[in-house]
């Protein structure tokens, strides 16, 4: 049994999802602790965040009683986002898994976890795949204390039902992780009031999407539209956001209808298409009209990444060349390969923002080299230059989880499953247009259009985090292993689709079980 102690820092964080205008928010500093008793699968958190003594119950004293503290709890529960447990580090890395990219780094052991993921040698005890499977959990708790506390706090209704549509969507998007990397995992939709409760088993994958269904389902109804935010909110989940998520479970399951149903939603609430491809990672331009969730990371650059706060984005010093004096940090991580680049067609726009090669485009005035890399190649969409941010360690930049492009894409790809590939043509050559390239050629088989709707989305959402996610759910999975094989990564199998349960978890839990093959 194990007692967290989360932290929910009332910050000057981008004026943005974790900085309200609430007169008790004025102290941005403070810090609320919320006290909660937590199965082992859920720990992870560093030492500063637990407590030896034994409780057997949740001090429901500190639960929320006033709108505030119900808004600090629902920051909490973003706040996993930020951490390299998700989408600072894990969840980026997986297009290296996916044959995107190599790990590159500083070579030998450096990102080991990593290596072993995408030679798929992966065993129950590596330390990336222990990282995805706690990373949810301490936002999936926070979530489920403001839906079992909101709906008895007398506060203002429309904070209130907002709370809840957040609380609804973050969970969904929580659990859509871990069912998508391991399968069956336990379904908890309370906080934990007893001992019974602490070493839950797994539940069918199937029920969890039921629930991820049901929970989006309730935040299409309880959030607001993003454009009807106040400035001090921007960034959090919004009605869009929910449709846009549920557009993407439900081409996940192959219920293509229903993913051209919430695309289309996403359609009518105003989200466009940013001008330029390279918009979509400029830190002038964030929360921008094509995206429709983002991880928020502090604009002043006030927190270093190492801090617990996690205000920080990973992405510019992890992914900067090394050796090249581009960015702060500059560790060398995720290195594009060569098949990679040579998907991209001549005049394609998104090429000298997404990767830097011999001969591309300077970066803040210095020219790229190919030793800067083993393959010849860094990814740039996500750098932020020394001249912008001089020290190594706090990158402003947000990291995108769901773009209106990627909702353009889905809604291409259902409607060629429909059959109804003809309708399917002006949502991905809106995507190739603004790319610079020319519409598709008219005529393409249903197998071609997808496999030309796959190519988009490989190129359009390169190192985003989407690919892995791809390859894994088209035909069942063979689709990826097809292309794992293709690219000499031999190892791949049927087992590598979903991840091991890590071997801690099954030795402190023994109602869990393990994936078949580990």
């Amino acid at each position: 049994m194990i007692i967290i102690f989360i932290q929910l820092h009332k910050v000057s964080h981008l004026e943005r999802p974790l900085d309200f205008n609430f007169k008790q928010l004025q102290m941005k500093r403070k810090i609320l602790y919320i006290t909660f008793i937590a199965c082992t699968l859920m720990c992870g958190c560093s030492d500063d965040f637990l407590d030896k003594q034994p409780l057997d119950t949740i001090n429901t004293a500190n639960y929320p009683k006033t709108a505030e503290e119900l808004i600090s709890v629902v920051n909490g529960a973003y706040q996993p986002l930020q951490w390299p447990k998700l989408y600072n580090l894990r969840m980026w890395s997986t297009d290296i898994v996916a044959g995107n990219s190599i790990v590159g780094a500083g070579g030998g052991t450096d990102g080991i976890e990593t290596q072993n993921l995408s030679n798929f040698v992966t065993q129950p005890d590596n330390a990336g795949v222990l990282d995805l499977w706690r990373g949810p959990w301490p936002g999936i708790l926070m979530t489920n204390i403001v839906l079992e506390t909101a709906p008895n706090l007398t506060i203002d209704e429309d904070i209130r039902d907002r709370s809840m549509g957040e609380a609804y969507f973050l969970r969904a998007h929580y659990y859509f992780i871990l069912a998508r990397f391991f399968g069956d995992v336990p379904l908890v939709i309370t906080p934990v009031h007893s001992d019974d409760d602490l070493l839950p088993a797994r539940t069918s994958v199937d029920q969890v999407y039921q629930q991820i269904i049901s929970d989006l389902l309730m935040a299409t109804e309880l959030l607001p539209t993003k454009n009807s935010y106040a400035a001090q909110d921007v960034g959090r989940a919004s009605k869009g956001a929910a449709y846009g998520l549920l557009a993407k479970v439900y081409l996940t399951l192959g219920d293509y209808q229903e993913a051209v149903n919430a695309a289309t939603m996403v359609e009518s609430l105003g989200y466009a298409l940013n001008a330029d491809y390279s918009m979509n990672f400029s830190v002038d331009n964030e929360n921008s009209q094509e995206s429709i969730f983002e991880v928020q990371y502090a604009s002043d650059g006030g927190y270093d990444f190492w801090s617990n706060e996690n205000q920080a984005s990973w992405t510019s010093p992890f992914m900067g060349p090394r050796g090249s004096n581009f960015v702060g940090g500059a560790y060398g991580w995720n290195q594009p390969t060569e098949e990679f680049i040579n998907q991209y067609e001549t005049g394609d726009l998104r090429k000298q923002v997404t990767v830097l090669y011999q001969g591309c485009p300077s970066f803040d005035s210095k020219e790229y080299q190919a030793e800067y890399s083993y393959t010849g190649y860094n990814v740039r969409k996500f750098l932020v230059p020394l001249s912008a941010i001089p020290s190594y360690d706090n990158s402003p930049l947000n990291f995108p989880i769901l773009r209106y492009a990627d909702v353009i894409l889905i809604k291409a790809e259902a409607l060629n499953e429909l059959g109804d590939t003809s309708l399917a043509y002006p949502y991905v050559n809106m995507i190739r247009n603004r790319a610079g390239l020319s519409d598709l050629s008219v005529g393409l088989s249903q197998s071609d259009f997808r496999k030309a709707v796959l190519k988009e989305r490989r190129l359009e959402l390169a190192f985003e985090g989407q690919r892995w996610f791809d390859l894994i759910r088209v035909q069942e999975g063979q689709y990826g292993l097809d292309f794992l094989h293709s690219i000499g990564k031999s190892n791949a199998s049927e087992k590598h689709l979903l991840f091991p349960i890590p071997q801690i978890e099954l030795d402190r839990n023994p109602n869990l079980t393990q994936n078949p093959g580990y």
